[in-house]
């Protein structure tokens, strides 16, 4: 399904706004979902039809003074700081605070997707988004995009690399 037009109505924030206005100029199919708040990971993917693995979390990374990259880490995966180090050639990374995240992407966290953020900053996607459809958050709490994980990476530009480990 794709909806490449929204009701305005049902565009809750003006990130929602911003989220459905960048995933449609991307020009592929989506599904939009709205399941309101959810109190975690599993949560938000039975409500999106999805196994938790294929539910992706966007993560902001601070690479140097102004200047951050969005991580694209499925369910159940944590970031490998090494690994992600490597990749990105730096010796060191941060993950901002919320009010940082915020000012570098237009979006608080638990709404932080890669589309519509406020200022364009580069994509990691780890290479298990690709080959299956996932799902993104869609800039408003309980809303998401669900779509082809090569499309994401495609659109988005992503460098699609190992950069995760399983969690715990």
């Amino acid at each position: 399904m794709s909806e490449q037009a929204v009701p305005d109505q049902e565009l809750r924030t003006e990130g929602e706004r911003r989220a459905a206005q960048a995933v449609a100029a991307a020009g592929i199919p989506y599904e939009r979902t709205r399941h309101g708040r959810v109190s975690s990971l599993a949560e938000a993917a039975a409500a999106r039809g999805i196994a938790p693995q294929d539910l992706l979390k966007t993560l902001v990374v601070r690479r140097g003074e102004d200047d951050h990259v969005l991580v694209l880490v499925p369910g159940g995966r944590t970031i490998a700081w090494p690994r992600l180090r490597a990749l990105l050639g730096v010796n060191r990374v941060s993950m901002p605070d919320a009010a940082a995240a915020l000012a570098a992407t237009g979006y608080e966290r638990g709404t932080i997707t890669p589309f519509g953020t406020t200022r364009p900053w580069p994509v990691v996607a780890d290479e298990r988004v690709r080959g299956h459809r996932v799902s993104v958050g869609g800039g408003g709490h309980g809303v998401g995009f669900t779509l082809d994980g090569d499309d994401l990476v495609r659109v988005l530009g992503a460098t699609v690399a190992d950069v995760t480990d399983p969690e715990g």
